[in-house]
């Protein structure tokens, strides 16, 4: 994977769909990185094992439904299990 700064992808943009045919481009902004560019096929391909993740992850959980696996909430708690999902969703992606 190749690391450009903003100005130079900016400045050799068709050099960089080139790459990015190729491997995946990272593209940094004040030494940070902010972008990554990549072909159509290997988004294509991430895209596709996102959509059987989620479809194994909907099926677990209609199999539990269907088990009487599952809680019942009040409406009042729901803000509360939102907050606690939430903080779940934003500490697995600072282990990434």
């Amino acid at each position: 994977m190749q690391n450009i700064s903003a100005h130079d992808a900016k400045a050799r943009f068709g050099q960089l769909l080139d790459t990015a045919r190729r491997e995946p481009v990272v593209i940094e902004h004040h030494g940070r990185a902010v972008a990554v560019v990549l072909s159509k096929e290997e988004y294509d391909e991430l895209n596709d094992i996102k959509l059987r993740q989620l479809r194994a992850e909907i099926n677990v959980g209609l199999a539990d439904l269907e088990r009487g696996a599952y809680t019942e909430y009040e409406p009042d708690e729901l803000p509360k299990l939102a907050e606690r999902i939430k903080a779940a969703g934003r500490e697995r992606l600072a282990k990434k």
